[in-house]
């Protein structure tokens, strides 16, 4: 037995593997009340997860993100394999124990890190060979070694490495990229014995590609289904499409999913697009829009983004969002907080952060309330308003 962060952990035993229970389905459209069983974390579904790139959710200690009533972070396997690096992380214990987390991670293969960050990549059918965006050092990934390092990094559930293919691409490419996630995915399956290095069950999730078009999406959920892999993402989208092409792709993806499997809608988004992609049987989302966004001064509320870097706050002493009972809206008034951001003080974004994080719980919450009763159209309305661009509907002034 270890002493960690003031707890006693256990070395974990060998768990159950990861379950998905359906539990009511919408009458209206295809959207899903669930719950994913990982090991020790019940998560009900629709769910958002708070993304920890680099095992930290930038400014929120792991105790206040499991008070808030979050269960599964996301955190990243390109950037953990650079600093500080799987094997020392596997020798901690696993990212549970290295960052002291009780609930339950997904790692990103990093695929998407490779093409949006590294400037020099090769791809090959082997993997990707690149250099880290950090010192230039030559870097190879390959499905197997993405294996070995998220079953390092402990991971309740990996996703396969995988190609995105940028946004716009013509035709041949998608289908190039797609056909080569495919057969990484096969590779990754091949190596992944359901185990990490510190004793958790670990599930596997494919990822969808095929960009925007129709018969690509098809064939790729079709094959990936086919391999009859514990859950599924749809992969390659918020990368510059629009909304409309975005949901035609998730409603092309979804109706060949399998029913029975989770799906996950990799880095989306914005309260509407959420909304948009639950009634499509999406029952996973992250982005960084959250905890992005609260760092720069923009804050979610009932009544629209702000900016609380606007002169219009010096002297406001109204909460954040007077619907909200977050620790920040009910200590802090908005004075006070736009006070921080331009002193630059780092209370400032840590409160945002933690203000944007309970809006997004609450977001969750009602949605899944509104699927029970068969009323999404009330949460669409209430949250339309939170739409693309900048987001923010102010124009900054900070003076």
């Amino acid at each position: 037995m270890r002493r960690v962060l003031g707890q006693f952990m256990q070395t974990p035993r060998q768990t159950p593997t990861m379950r998905f229970t359906v539990r009511t389905r919408s009458s209206t459209c295809s959207a899903r009340l669930g719950t994913l069983h990982l090991a020790g974390s019940d998560i009900p579904t629709p769910c958002f997860m708070p993304v920890g790139t680099q095992a930290t959710v930038k400014g929120m200690a792991a105790g206040d993100l499991e008070a808030m009533g979050y269960g599964l972070l996301l955190a990243n396997t390109y950037h953990l394999h650079l600093r500080p690096g799987d094997e020392l992380i596997a020798r901690m214990g696993g990212l549970h124990r290295f960052a002291g987390w009780r609930g339950a991670y997904l790692t990103d293969s990093g695929g998407y890190q490779v093409f949006s960050l590294a400037k020099l990549r090769k791809v090959e059918e082997d993997g990707i060979r690149f250099q880290s965006h950090i010192d230039g050092a030559p870097v190879f990934f390959t499905p197997e070694s993405v294996m070995r390092i998220q079953r390092n990094l402990g991971a309740d559930i990996a996703m396969a490495f995988d190609e995105c293919a940028p946004y716009p691409c013509d035709r041949a490419y998608a289908e190039q990229a797609m056909v080569r996630t495919h057969r990484w995915a096969e590779r990754c399956i091949a190596v992944h014995d359901g185990q990490t290095a510190s004793g958790r069950a670990q599930a596997l999730f494919g990822i969808v590609q095929g960009a925007t078009y129709r018969d690509l999406r098809e064939e790729s959920a079709r094959f990936l289904a086919s391999l009859a892999m514990p859950g599924y993402a749809i992969g390659g989208l918020a990368v510059g499409e629009d909304r409309d092409t975005r949901n035609r792709c998730v409603e092309w993806c979804t109706s060949v999913l399998p029913e029975e499997k989770p799906r996950y809608l990799m880095g989306v988004g914005l309260p509407c697009d959420i909304v948009d992609a639950v009634r499509r049987g999406v029952d996973m989302f992250d982005c960084v829009l959250p905890t992005r966004n609260g760092r720069t001064g923009q804050v979610f509320t009932s009544r629209g983004v702000l900016n609380m870097r606007n002169a219009r706050y010096a002297e406001d002493e109204g909460p954040l969002d007077p619907d909200c009972d977050c620790l920040t809206c009910r200590n802090h008034t908005r004075a006070y907080v736009r006070h921080l951001f331009v002193t630059h003080e780092m209370l400032g974004p840590i409160l945002a952060t933690h203000h944007n994080l309970s809006f997004y719980r609450t977001l969750m919450a009602r949605i899944r309330e509104a699927v029970q009763a068969d009323a999404l159209d009330a949460v669409a309305e209430r949250y339309a308003s939170l739409t693309g661009g900048g987001l923010s509907t102010e124009i900054a002034d900070d003076r």
